[in-house]
């Protein structure tokens, strides 16, 4: 019997309107009542927790592929491996001089560049300022990333945006090949933490740490960052959106996308029989 199911938010439990498919919320929601849920995702937990909280479960969250444990009931991270801060100057120095366009995640908020933004990060922020003040995800514009790397206790991740084949001649780097996990997070952008993260070690370690063991998990995603863990599962699954690389990593691939209903029926028949 399943024990713990490991859900994905972009792609996965997220519908394309980044809402959340009433049936789905329904049977997660059921879920709990017999299985520990938990959230795994590329998400800094600032612009996770409103879904967190939709789907009023009360487990930590597994952040930035992997790079960290977030405990929103005691407000604080329970495990890390962030990035070293020395690297993370270094890492800043270099995508300055290759022109990227650049993201960091910190210990509380995403940031980026006052002076070079970049249109995804204004639209997460349009999209925060729906949610009330004490629930609002953090994204600040920052005027220097060597600065506030300086003084901030975490760096989680960064992600680097520009042409592909310039993304691709810096993520080849020698020294960011042996510093960093690299995964593509769209064909323009690559997300870039501490080497050795990856959701599917951390889940691993985290369902250890409860007693159990990959044979009594079921893990649900549809990008490759989430290729790890659902070939770590017992039950790996790929949404029906996925790319093809990741639903050959999976046991079985969800009947619908991320817009219907698919996953509700899935979680149903897996964990309630």
């Amino acid at each position: 019997m399943y024990k713990v199911l490991a859900l994905d938010l972009d792609g996965t439990v997220l519908n394309d309107q980044q809402t959340i498919h009433p049936e789905v919320k329904q049977a997660i929601r059921e879920a709990q009542e017999c299985c520990h849920v938990i959230i795994v995702t590329g998400r800094h937990h600032t612009a996770a927790k409103p879904y967190y909280q939709e789907l009023g479960l009360t487990t930590p969250i597994i952040c930035c592929n992997g790079t960290y444990v977030y405990d929103y009931e005691a407000n604080k991270v329970l495990k890390e491996h962030s990035i070293r801060r020395e690297d993370a100057l270094d890492f800043i120095d270099l995508a300055q001089q290759y022109q990227m366009k650049l993201v960091m995640y910190e210990t509380e908020a995403m940031t980026y560049s006052k002076c070079n933004p970049i249109a995804y990060m204004k639209a997460l922020e349009k999209w925060a300022e729906q949610f009330p003040t004490q629930q609002r995800p953090k994204i600040k514009r920052i005027a220097s990333f060597i600065e506030l790397a300086r003084t901030t206790q975490y760096i989680w991740k960064f992600v680097i945006e520009g042409q592909p084949h310039s993304i691709e001649r810096f993520a080849n780097q020698e020294w960011i090949k042996q510093t960093f996990s690299g995964e593509r997070s769209w064909s323009n952008r690559i997300d870039f933490s501490a080497q050795g993260n990856s959701k599917g070690l951390r889940l691993a370690e985290y369902v250890t740490e409860l007693g159990y063991d990959a044979t009594h998990v079921i893990a649900v995603g549809d990008n490759e960052n989430d290729m790890s863990m659902i070939r770590y599962a017992g039950l790996g699954i790929a949404m029906d959106n996925a790319a093809n690389n990741v639903k050959q990593s999976a046991n079985l691939i969800c009947a619908t996308d991320n817009n219907q209903d698919g996953l509700a029926h899935l979680i149903r028949e897996k964990i309630q029989g």
